[in-house]
């Protein structure tokens, strides 16, 4: 490529210079005045159109502009590589060698290679586990929205207009985010760093390096810098590199208008740029002809269109924030207008449906950036499916599984990929959606997201297969560098992190066996993304075969009531929703009713339905639209609660408000979370605004009923009395929400806890229940200083009454702290979520886990005698709570048997809240087929309803 550029360049210069001395050197004529900077702008217009790649021979270099001196080189034995390459299926047994920040070698590393590199050789056995490269999340907001978020480094979203194309959001990176640390604890190497997607074109992005550098600047952690990065004259000798922009469409754009006037203020910004590349264009075309007497003026550019110019050329990765199929549809008409190609479409949850439309992008169909199962948060994603990764894959449409961190911790960016390869995406392309896709669509493929000889030294030594949930790098080197374990720094304790314990079995070291979703995922196509999902019937006596194991409520928790081994597996008669025989085919069988249906488990089990908490399921059907939810409560601390009520602090009943049949409802019955209990509590978020200090009574509900008046669809009417205490929101000045501070908020509990409100009205009563122990106290907290005041708090209420309070943490971030205090007041704790995130100043100390850290809160915890739950912060994640108990069984290193983890999201949980109206006769199971509830090859198949006497097929 640059002997091509250099090659036009001379042959432009040579025209120049001909027709200069034909005008007659020495004639009467005056020879007409050589524009100033021939040079540089023969050398400009010729690599106009000159597209970005790398150097030639770049894959033989033998140093990496981003090694560190004295780092030594590494050689990883014996390991089972897979390089990314051949669409993801390419994979080799044998070693790598990184020297100089780059693999020198891969596979059979030559003798003479080594022999260069022996004395300073570092030399690491990876007795045959899994290595892959590096992983690349393509949409992230690390650096950006730095954690702890702090008001004075919200650098993510410009309110200064819809078309922002001169924004960077390197002029806003924080290189002390807490998040970076915890991204690369979970193999993520590169990150793509996007502007917010408030705008229309919200800036130009860039792909970082997440290892920290000698040099300490944002500007050093840029992977390819632009040439122009440093100023608006490009390096004309070097290629030119991709640069990097973000677009969005939709609800994001409300503030300046409707999508009319956003999709205007799309073809108005590229109508100017499209006018300034004619005039470029036009004025290299006079240039290259040596027609100078007819140039007047400069080179036509204009700074702030220059990037738009670029898109026009081709020299931009577009990533575009994109759901509906409305908007997707604009984008592609307005990329056919103006003849650019789109990268990536991200968060696109409608693109599963119209996979045609997308082909139908100028250049070549974009990559699609997806959540696994993070829908219906707003309407847009409302039709967002778990299928839609494989339903893209099989339309020949590469996909991507992004983390839009912090909406999702980077640092789990490979669970999304392991939750789209549960619901059918082949595994090489699951693998590939988070190493060797993203980089694809990032123009840089040639340096991540792939291993060969001599692409970058991103690699990740994994304790398990990677799609197994709760894989967890052994090792990560960034350019060569080891970053995990943590390098510990001058007079630091620690070290030693335990990573892999019980993931011995050469189960672990497979691709894990998935169940077949072919008939959901075409239901869910042929019903435009809303499938139904009530059960398809009932039937009141089911036979259930070949099953493993059967786990019950006992009088001491969750019990294994029933196992068969691999050679004789068990049969299960249920009857009215209740098991009456377990044992074998001889003894069950001809017990059963004759008209009965039978499920085949396939080795798979019948346990607990597990219970859902802490998120709003049950009031609202889509977060974003307040008109399918129950509204914003009081904050009696922050104004006045209307007369009406005739109560000082307006407690509500969360019952009052339940809706049943909502899609997160159903999901997470379909799922095997068959309860909830649900609060008013309601999370201010970053931007506050809408937590209430007392947030009332809980209520408990069955998930799959079809209504209130449904037999058993109201489990518990009143659960617990809640409360949310913690410092302000960093964000909510930017929407006036101030709340109380901390010490009105203790106050304001001491003085309720003390019994100063009249036992009359229902603040009164409620807390009087409290204060006697009838009714569990749930506080909403993330802080452990805060949690100290409440441990007093507890003490003196309790002296003063001569009573024994049933008080729960929720919430709970830094309870690691306080385990040995919290276990000793007997307070219950209900960690959510249960894998932490640093988000608030409330939550900065976390008890990070594997590879970070030995302990994790949930440990710490119940070492200490603590009764510990699990719940979840938003609705839609309700489903997934057998995936997160099954994280956190993996994490504790074989500290937490499978009893345990059944009860942190049954009868722990149950006896937390509050739950009397729910005995072990009549309490829902669950039957998953090809594993246990744990398990990333089982889905549910049935639910069986001793309530109602009948057991729903799935």
């Amino acid at each position: 490529m640059v002997i091509a550029l250099c090659a036009l360049a001379a042959t432009l210069t040579a025209v120049v210079c001909n027709t200069h001395f034909s005008a007659g050197y020495g004639s009467e004529n005056t020879p007409h005045q050589i524009h100033r900077n021939v040079q540089l702008i023969l050398n400009q217009c010729a690599a106009l159109n000159a597209l970005p790649g790398p150097p030639v021979n770049f894959l033989a270099r033998e140093v990496s502009d981003r090694f560190e001196p004295g780092t030594k080189p590494t050689l990883i034995r014996n390991a089972t590589i897979w390089t990314g390459a051949h669409n993801g299926t390419e994979v080799i047994f044998g070693d790598i060698l990184l020297d100089g920040g780059i693999i020198k070698g891969i596979g059979e590393i030559p003798d003479f290679r080594l022999a260069s590199v022996t004395d300073d050789l570092v030399t690491i056995d990876a007795n045959g586990a899994w290595l892959t490269p590096g992983i690349v999340d393509l949409h992230s907001h690390l650096g950006l929205l730095s954690a702890p978020v702090l008001g004075g480094a919200f650098d993510v979203t410009s309110p200064n207009g819809p078309v922002l194309p001169y924004l960077r959001s390197i002029d806003g990176f924080n290189t002390h985010d807490d998040a970076f640390q915890l991204a690369i604890s979970g193999g993520v190497t590169s990150v793509q760093v996007l502007p917010g997607s408030g705008n229309a074109i919200g800036g130009q992005a860039f792909m970082m390096k997440l290892r920290k550098t000698s040099e300490r600047s944002p500007s050093s952690m840029i992977l390819e810098p632009p040439h122009s990065l440093n100023g608006s004259v490009n390096d004309l000798s070097a290629p030119p590199r991709w640069r990097h922009m973000i677009q969005s469409c939709g609800e994001n754009l409300r503030r300046y208008g409707a999508r009319m006037d956003s999709a205007w203020s799309f073809r108005a910004a590229y109508h100017k740029a499209r006018q300034i590349k004619v005039a470029q264009d036009s004025f290299c075309q006079k240039a290259g002809a040596g027609l100078w007497e007819s140039i007047d003026g400069d080179f036509p550019e204009d700074l702030k269109w220059e990037m738009l110019v670029d898109v026009l050329r081709g020299k931009v990765k577009i990533s575009n924030h994109c759901h509906e199929a409305v908007d997707l549809d604009q984008i592609v008409r307005l990329s056919n207008e103006f003849k650019f190609p789109i990268a990536s479409f991200h968060h696109a949850s409608e693109a599963w449906l119209v996979p045609d439309l997308l082909k139908r992008v100028w250049g070549s169909p974009p990559v699609i950036a997806l959540f696994a199962t993070n829908h219906r948060y707003k309407r847009e994603s409302f039709r967002g499916s778990e299928f839609a990764a494989r339903v893209l894959a099989d339309n020949n449409i590469s996909v991507v599984m992004q983390s839009y961190h912090p909406t999702l911790n980077s640092r789990y960016v490979l669970y999304e990929a392991q939750q789209a390869h549960h619901f059918g995406l082949p595994p090489h392309l699951s693998l590939a959606s988070v190493t060797a896709v993203p980089a694809s669509a990032a123009g840089l493929e040639h340096r991540i997201g792939i291993l060969a000889k001599g692409t970058d030294a991103d690699v990740v030594l994994w304790d398990s297969h990677p799609l197994h949930i709760g894989a967890t790098p052994v090792k990560v080197w960034i350019d060569g560098i080891l970053q995990i374990p943590v390098p510990l720094k001058t007079g630091e304790k620690g070290g030693n992190v335990i990573v892999g314990k019980g993931k011995d079995g050469q189960e672990w070291r497979e691709v894990p066996p998935v169940p077949n979703w072919d008939k959901e995922r075409k239901t869910a196509i042929e019903w435009d993304g809303l499938p139904p999902l009530e059960g398809e019937k009932e039937s009141s006596t089911v036979v259930f075969k070949n099953v493993r194991e059967v786990w019950t409520r006992g009088s001491h928790g969750v019990v294994e009531s029933f196992y068969k081994g691999n050679d004789e597996l068990g049969v299960v008669l249920v009857e009215g929703g209740k098991i009456i025989c377990a044992g074998t085919a001889a003894t069950c069988v001809p017990i059963a009713t004759p008209s009965g249906a039978v499920v085949d488990l396939h080795g798979g089990s019948i346990s607990p339905g597990l219970m859902s908490f802490g998120s709003p399921l049950g009031l609202e059907e889509i977060a974003g639209e307040p008109s399918t939810g129950n509204g914003v409560s009081y904050n009696a601390l922050v104004e006045d609660i209307p007369r009406v009520f005739g109560d000082v602090s307006g407690i509500m009943r969360a019952v009052d408000a339940l809706q049943f049949g909502t899609r997160n409802a159903l999901t997470a019955h379909r799922s095997g979370v068959t309860l909830a209990t649900v609060s008013l509590t309601r999370r201010g978020g970053i931007f506050g605004g809408e937590t209430s200090f007392v947030a009332g009574l809980s209520a408990t509900f069955r998930t799959g009923a079809a209504h209130a008046m449904q037999r058993g669809a109201v489990v518990q009417n009143v659960a617990a009395l809640h409360v949310t205490l913690g410092k302000p929101q960093p964000l909510s000045r930017m929407n006036s929400q101030i709340g109380a501070s901390v010490s009105e908020q203790v106050a304001t509990l001491r003085r309720l806890l003390f019994g100063f409100e009249p036992i009359e009205t229902e603040t009164g009563r409620w807390f009087k229940k409290a204060i006697e122990g009838v009714v569990p106290l749930v506080i909403e907290v993330g802080s452990a200083d805060i949690m100290a005041t409440l441990l007093n708090l507890k003490a003196e209420a309790e002296e003063r009454w001569g009573t024994r309070m049933r008080m729960v943490f929720a919430g709970a971030t830094e309870a690691h702290l306080l385990a040995k205090e919290i276990g000793k007041a007997g307070v219950g704790v209900i960690l959510n979520p249960i894998r932490p995130y640093p988000l608030t100043w409330d939550h900065r100390r976390i008890l990070a886990g594997p590879p970070l850290t030995n302990n994790t809160n949930l440990v710490s915890l119940m070492e200490n005698q603590v009764t510990v739950a699990v719940g979840v912060p938003d609705a839609w994640e309700a489903r997934n709570a057998r995936f997160d108990i099954a994280w956190a069984k993996l994490e504790s290193n074989g500290r937490i048997d499978e009893q345990q983890a059944y009860s942190l999201a049954s009868t722990n949980l149950e006896k937390l809240l509050g739950i009397v109206n729910l005995s072990n006769e009549t309490a829902d199971l669950v039957a998953y087929e090809g594993g246990s509830a744990f398990d990333l090859s089982s889905k549910v198949v049935a639910v069986l309803s001793a309530e109602r006497g009948v057991v729903d097929l799935m």
